[in-house]
């Protein structure tokens, strides 16, 4: 019951009692004396309803009392739920060591859980929630999607959070940021970012600058690289010993260098460079081995091929060794089909 709407009820009926005792019962007064002390007389009436009020007080204060309490639980409901509403948003934009302070039961339990999930909207949700502060993230995430850019300054996040790079790839891809400013950003910009940038940066940079940031080198910037070699459009004169500088930026496995030569095969470098620069690989690395064969074979180079296969233990190359001895018996297949 409100406190006001019982404070009316109860003077109502304390002012129906005073009145039926004065009218009804009796108009007298009454002298009390406490201790010896003459208190002024007193009605009859006033002092049937005094208990009454005393008893309205006390409910009162109860009820006040515990309204409070219930108001105190409920301010931390509020805050609690607040606190979701931050925390499911960093869970949209991706934020890492995500951690809230919950005072209630339930809202502890799902703080738990947010903080141990990554969560996203789904990408055709347009819809709103009619709450500001998820429905500002909605936007934001939808707008970095469809290729905006958007101001990410006001939450703080990371340069490895994966909103920032798509945010930075966006700036890139619509010319407000070129390569070479994230590649040269240091700290500023994640890894990822670079290596992503870095494969188009080589597809027009010079030799000089390849070199510079061959830290973010990848097989498919090594393959746009290697396209350039001695073309009509972009063309890039390389020595072996540059290239060996890109090639071992990364580590590479012996499916890697053999993807580098059969890649090499279809690019404008001469025969003998090609030749030379998987025989300096392979002496550096045994993985290049294999490439080098398989260099070797495509290029006809049966012999050279021949005795490096006399060299080897019997037990390594068996795919080349088959490959040698049917084409010994004069039957023609394509090298690819033993690597």
């Amino acid at each position: 019951m409100h406190i006001k709407r019982y404070t009316i009820a109860s003077f109502i009926w304390i002012a129906l009692v005073a009145w039926y005792v004065y009218a009804y019962v009796t108009p007298e007064a009454y002298l009390l004396d406490l201790f010896g002390i003459h208190l002024p007389a007193l009605s009859i009436a006033l002092l049937v309803v005094l208990p009454i009020f005393v008893l309205y007080v006390a409910s009162v204060l109860h009820m006040w009392f515990y309204a409070f309490l219930s108001s105190f639980k409920l301010r931390k409901y509020e805050k609690d739920y607040e606190k979701i509403i931050d925390a499911i948003v960093e869970a949209y934009l991706g934020k890492v060591n995500r951690h809230y302070e919950f005072k209630t039961d339930r809202y502890k339990l799902l703080g738990l859980l947010l903080e141990n999930t990554s969560i996203a909207p789904r990408k055709d949700f347009a819809g709103t929630t009619n709450n500001e502060k998820i429905d500002n993230i909605l936007e934001i995430l939808n707008k970095i999607q469809s290729g905006e850019v958007v101001d990410l300054k006001p939450y703080n996040l990371l340069p490895e959070n994966e909103l920032v790079i798509a945010n930075e790839l966006n700036k890139y891809k619509n010319g407000s940021k070129s390569a070479e400013k994230i590649l040269s950003g240091g700290a500023k910009y994640a890894d990822s970012l670079k290596k992503e940038v870095y494969k188009d940066f080589v597809k027009e940079a010079s030799l000089e600058n390849i070199v510079r940031y061959k830290e973010y080198m990848s097989t498919e910037a090594l393959n746009r690289i290697f396209s350039r070699i001695n073309a009509d459009q972009n063309r890039l004169e390389i020595p072996n010993e540059k290239l060996m500088e890109l090639i071992n930026a990364q580590e590479l496995s012996k499916e890697d260098f053999i993807s580098i030569s059969t890649t090499l095969s279809t690019s404008d470098m001469i025969p003998e460079q090609r030749i030379k620069l998987f025989e300096m690989l392979s002496e550096k690395n045994d993985d290049a081995m294999e490439a080098y064969l398989y260099t070797l074979y495509d290029l006809e180079m049966v012999d050279l091929a021949a005795d490096i296969l006399n060299l080897a233990s019997e037990d390594e190359y068996k795919n080349f060794r088959a490959y040698k001895a049917l084409k010994e018996c004069g039957q023609n297949f394509d090298i690819k089909m033993f690597i």
